[in-house]
């Protein structure tokens, strides 16, 4: 598998519920020193993160202009465009994202994320 292909399997398997709710898997795709800059301001640690998914009202989400740009020979930045679909709890929204992933023991995690609301 190429690393693009990779890094969009491990991006969006953030994006489902069952990862989304099961910590161990959180704790192996996010980084220990893991930070986020959310749509809404808020600055988000792996640990705030997990803790915020477990009472998640789940939305089901799409990407699209996916995009890898290798920073360093462990280092990726990964862009996309956004788009939540709408729920009862939640309207539809699309914004755009990214990621820097980093290799790490054999294995990428995600080091940064942000989101910019469109």
């Amino acid at each position: 598998m190429d690393l693009a292909a990779h890094l969009f399997d491990l991006e969006t398997q953030l994006h489902r519920q069952d990862v989304r709710a099961d910590e161990a898997a959180l704790r192996r795709l996010i980084a220990e020193d893991f930070v986020e800059f959310g749509v809404s301001g808020t600055v988000w640690t792996r640990d705030a993160v997990v803790q915020a998914l477990r009472g998640e009202s789940f939305s089901q989400r799409e990407v699209t202009d996916f995009r890898v740009t290798l920073l360093a020979e462990d280092v990726a930045l990964v862009t996309y465009r956004g788009h939540r679909v709408a729920t009862p709890q939640r309207p539809a929204s699309d914004s755009l994202r990214s990621s820097i992933w980093r290799l790490r023991d054999g294995r990428w995690q995600m080091l940064f994320h942000q989101g910019t609301l469109l």
